[in-house]
């Protein structure tokens, strides 16, 4: 049985805590490998690790550490389909997808080469007598990115480009679920030219993760998961002077309105709803039609779709739409949610909750559901189900329809179809969530924009990627520096004032 350890000091360890959790392979269920879960001990040498090679690692100019995410970039993009192949075996995503898993992240490296620009600060000259006056971006130290299963190459690439490129050292935990490319990533680094002990990948579960949070080298830390937790590190981050950011779950609504084009609808939803099995953020698991004719309309179109959708391992090929979802209890989840549907008065127009795989059958796969007829106190409305499970809620009105996505507790991406210009832009303005698409059914962001969730799934002032990032991943120090011209006036002893 493979053992998978830790990537420390710039290069690969052995847990010695003498914990370990299963990696599946989701497609047959069984266990492929054994991930060290690491100590509070090993999580501390890994922070002193870090903190020994940040100094000189920041110390290089920002265009030279710019340069190993260059070479990073190269690297990525030679080794794509390797670490798709991988991604897949422990995820269960389909090979397309996980290269886009991969591509995404890959993404934001391109766009951290803007290093040097991004990290300049302001100057003002003449701000007084003889007085200049400027600001100076300065990394925190040694940050830390605890990340989720469901993207195991992108989010942690989100986390980390930023983080090195402004001059911090990073202390990784990835899922103990799928951990392999996480590693992967580090040693991409190591060729790509970062030194040794700059990144540190530690597998481990709650342990680790309280270890972070008590850890007083650690300055900052980055989340994405559910948002339970993302709320406990948070507020565990506060306590202890960490600057943090934390995103958590969702209940994304897509509103389609009578003079959508129903086809292009239905493929939106279809696609948003039920790829990558729905372990997404940013899946689509609400369709909001508005009007019984438009919801006839648009259940019409989707039945179809939803039933021809094919399920099955990566290893399948271009001919799988979905694979397994991560873990056996996930399925159990999702299936117990689907039931409690069922029991509390929604419609199950496409029923798959027997469906198994021939040659498969011990593998996590759960088939694609559609729901109509769903209220908003149900808990398939409720609960973020993360599974390949559309729930239809049907509106009367526009405004009963965007009432229901800004009264949920969730805000992370939201999504409204039309071909009425002013009903988008009246939804792009009142709607209160993060990330908004018009016609566009999954709205992430494009790299060089930030990423973030309103309400309950995010927790911060400061965004993923994009300018946020640098501002997250640096402090702001502001200077005032006289020259005097010559003059000497002797001591002042009152505040200075303009004159």
């Amino acid at each position: 049985m493979k053992t998978i350890g830790h990537f420390i000091g710039g290069k690969h360890v052995e847990g010695t805590s003498g914990r370990f959790a299963d990696v599946y392979n989701p497609a047959t269920g069984e266990v492929q490998a054994k991930v060290a879960l690491a100590s509070q001990a090993e999580l501390a040498a890994a922070v002193a690790n870090a903190a020994a090679a940040q100094p000189v690692w920041a110390a290089q100019n920002p265009q030279k550490r710019a340069r190993v995410m260059m070479k990073f970039v190269d690297l990525l993009n030679r080794d794509m389909d390797k670490l798709a192949d991988k991604l897949s075996s422990e995820h269960g995503k389909t090979f397309v997808d996980a290269k886009g898993d991969v591509q995404r992240g890959l993404e934001v490296i391109e766009f951290c080469i803007g290093a040097p620009h991004l990290l300049k600060g302001e100057f003002t000259d003449g701000a007084g007598p003889g007085i200049d006056m400027y600001s100076m971006r300065q990394p925190l130290g040694v940050v830390a990115g605890i990340t989720p299963f469901n993207f195991p190459a992108m989010i942690p690439l989100w986390k980390l480009g930023p983080a090195l490129v402004a001059g911090n050292a990073m202390i990784l935990k990835p899922s103990e679920r799928d951990p392999s490319v996480p590693l992967m990533l580090a040693e991409l680094l190591q060729e790509a030219g970062l030194p040794d002990g700059v990144l540190n990948v530690v597998n481990g579960d709650k342990e680790a993760v309280d270890a972070i949070l008590d850890n007083p080298t650690i300055q900052a830390v980055g989340f994405v998961g559910s948002t339970p937790i993302a709320h406990y590190i948070y507020h565990r981050a506060a306590e202890t002077g960490k600057r943090a950011q934390c995103f958590g779950g969702a209940k994304n609504h897509m509103i389609i309105m009578p003079d959508a084009d129903m086809d292009q609808a239905a493929d939106a939803l279809v696609g948003a709803g039920f790829g990558a099995a729905g372990e997404r953020c940013m899946a689509i698991s609400v369709a909001v039609p508005v009007g019984d004719e438009t919801a006839d309309r648009l259940i019409e179109k989707l039945v179809p779709r939803v039933e021809a959708l094919k399920v099955g391992p990566y290893t399948a090929g271009d001919d799988v739409d979905f694979g397994p979802v991560v873990t056996k209890a996930a399925k159990e989840n999702i299936l117990r949610l689907i039931n409690s549907g069922v029991e509390q008065g929604a419609k199950l127009v496409v029923d798959n909750r027997n469906f198994s795989l021939q040659g498969y059958e011990d593998g996590f796969f759960v088939g694609p559901h559609l729901f109509d007829h769903v209220t908003k106190d149900m808990d398939i409305y409720k609960t973020e189900i993360f599974g390949p499970v559309l729930s239809t809620i049907r509106a009367k009105t526009y405004e009963e329809a965007i009432g229901l996505a800004m009264d949920h507790e969730y805000g992370n991406g939201t999504a409204i179809f039309t071909r009425d210009g002013d009903t988008a832009r009246d939804f792009a303005s009142r709607i209160n969530i993060g990330m908004v698409g018009i016609n566009v059914p999954i709205p992430v962001p494009l790299a060089y924009h930030t990423f973030g969730g309103w309400k309950k799934s995010g927790f911060g002032d400061l965004n993923q990627h994009g300018p946020d990032a640098f501002k997250f991943y640096t402090r702001t120090k502001t200077v005032t520096a006289r020259w005097p011209s010559g003059i000497k006036e002797g001591a002042e002893f009152s505040i200075p004032t303009m004159k």
